[in-house]
């Protein structure tokens, strides 16, 4: 799938829910399987534009996703949300800090920030001990702001009761962790070409799309292509579950690239 000029590459990084996959403990066949795609970290993604490199989300397995994506840089993390399973590898920096001599740009809300403060409190401390992550903050609303030459278009998603964002960039929208759109933040999303939502499971969730709720936002926005991502074990067998989908929807896997050579 080609990508708009204003990306060059995405990469997932991880498509799974706040648990990954395999589950511990679990013995179920999504998380005993043998095929690397039912293999989940935690959900973020890496958006490349030939001048930045931008990751969503820093989840308790960014140390290992630049690892294994072999990341050289890193310019911005956006935040989607405060919770752990999106925030929880902002340490992990630390090496970019290092190793490029500079401070990692951080894009987040003033709730996320203040979360942040209180789950890093040493970054912020007035003490600074050697070593810790450099970050600059950058405080982000519904208005649109820009990384480099790159224009991103915050989108307003109720995750339950709690305001989280997406982000649109380009012809390009990932949205995670949604239960509820509103008609407005939906009119911002049409037009995009390339469609990232959550799909945790086919039972109801209080705070997630089902598969069946995922699907259908994916054909009230009419994106070219849609990926579903934040996928739980309950969701079912990668393959098995490819055969139900309707055209121009897949599963999103981690390591999955899209490019635009």
């Amino acid at each position: 799938m080609n990508l708009n000029e204003s990306i060059l590459k995405i990469t997932f990084l991880g498509t799974g829910t706040s648990q990954g996959i395999p589950v511990i403990t679990c013995q179920c066949p999504v998380c005993q399987s043998s095929d690397k795609r039912n293999n989940r970290l935690r959900v973020s993604i890496l958006i490349e534009t030939g001048e930045d490199t931008i990751v969503i989300d820093s989840g308790p397995d960014f140390r290992y996703q630049m690892l294994r994506a072999k990341v050289k840089d890193l310019d911005a993390i956006l935040f989607t949300h405060e919770h752990k399973d999106h925030v929880a590898g902002l340490d992990d920096i630390r090496p970019f800090n290092y190793l490029l001599k500079k401070n990692i740009n951080i894009y987040a809300t003033d709730r996320v920030q203040a979360a942040l403060r209180k789950e890093f409190s040493y970054i912020f401390s007035e003490i600074k001990y050697p070593g810790l992550p450099q970050i600059n903050l950058h405080t982000i609303n519904d208005q649109p702001f820009y990384i480099g030459k790159t224009k991103i278009i915050p989108l307003q998603i109720m995750h339950y009761r709690l305001p989280i964002l997406g982000f649109r960039i380009g012809d390009f929208t990932y949205i995670t962790d949604a239960k509820t759109v509103s008609d407005e933040t939906i009119e911002k999303v049409k037009g995009s070409k390339i469609l990232v939502i959550n799909a945790l499971q086919r039972e109801q969730h209080i705070s997630h799309f089902t598969l069946n709720e995922a699907i259908a936002f994916a054909e009230k926005v009419g994106a070219d292509q849609t990926y579903f991502t934040h996928i739980s074990h309950n969701l079912g067998l990668h393959a098995e579950v490819e055969k139900e989908l309707p055209p121009h929807i897949n599963l999103a896997y981690d390591g999955l690239i899209l490019s635009s050579e």
